[in-house]
Formats: C-alpha cells, structure tokens, sequence
C-alpha cells in the first residue's frame, strides 16, 4: 500500500462540519475528522475518511457498530460525497472508520475501538461493499 497524500482536517472541512464544530450523525454521538488519507491501490484511488467518536465501543453505555454502522454510512453520504464531488476526485473505494480515540494511520493498540466500511460511487451514492 502506497500512501500518496494525506489531507488534513484543518483546510478540507465540509460546510457543515466546519459550522458545527464536529458532525451531526443520527445516533447523537460526537464525531470529528480526524484526517482523509489518499491511496494508490494498485493503480485504483482509495480516499479513506477517518473519524473520532469517542463513544463507540463494545461496553455498557458505548455506541455498538450496529448503531455506529447507520452513521458511518452517513458520514460516507453527508461528508465524504460532498468532499469527492468538490474537489472532482474519482475514486474506486471510500472507506470510512471510526475510532474512539485519535491514533495514526495503521497504528494498533489493543484498548482502542475502531469500526469502519468500504464504499464505492454509484451517481454520487455510496454503495456499502463487503471486504
């Protein structure tokens, strides 16, 4: 995996994150980009759209991924399409994954949570795709 470019949140908020401080999700849980990662996947572009919501999890009183997965296909909706469409970007995959604490890219650690799903465009939709 080549890692091509890394755009980070501070001058590529959409309209309504940048308004909001963070992202409406319909579950009610706090949601922030954390960064969009830009990959060249053997020849294909892949935009990975990585989010911190610090309540996901699988414990009590955490957002599980049956909830979170509702949101994650609307941040790929509300947030990403806007994204590609603004900047005329063309990619072969969208993948969108939350996390409950900030870590870098293809960092592990064993407390964290993190959930997320690929995508492809379909006439500006996101269309769910099984790894």
């Amino acid at each position: 995996m080549i890692r091509s470019a890394a755009y980070l949140m501070a001058g590529l908020l959409t309209a309504s994150s940048a308004a909001a401080g963070g992202i409406q999700v319909p579950s009610g849980i706090e949601v922030t980009r954390l960064e969009i990662l830009q990959d060249n996947l053997m020849g294909e572009l892949w935009l990975r759209f990585r989010y911190v919501a610090p309540r996901i999890g699988k414990d009590a009183g955490r957002v599980t991924f049956d909830v979170a997965a509702i949101d994650i296909d609307y941040l790929c909706a509300e947030d990403a399409v806007p994204h590609v469409l603004s900047h005329d970007l063309n990619p072969a995959r969208i993948v969108v994954s939350m996390s409950d604490r900030a870590m870098e890219f293809g960092a592990t650690d064993p407390d964290a949570t993190q959930f997320f799903a690929a995508y492809r465009l379909e006439d500006g939709a996101c269309i769910w795709e099984e790894f």
